[in-house]
């Protein structure tokens, strides 16, 4: 597969994971308590997961 075409198929898989993980920590959002440091600590730990998936696709798409 040309490096082009792999960078774009995996482009628009970040754009579609991103959409569903952002839709999901809307969701689990809504069951944090009114509180400040829990929810500096649900928004803090949610902003830096999202990559952890990400990386498998990010390796694949720089390939060759």
């Amino acid at each position: 597969m040309k490096p082009r075409l792999r960078k774009l198929i995996g482009l628009f898989g970040i754009l579609a994971f991103l959409l569903i993980y952002v839709g999901l920590v809307i969701r689990a959002a809504q069951y944090v308590p009114d509180h400040g440091p829990w929810q500096f600590a649900f928004y803090a730990l949610a902003g830096v997961c999202w990559g952890v998936p990400i990386l498998p696709l990010i390796s694949w798409m720089n390939r060759g």
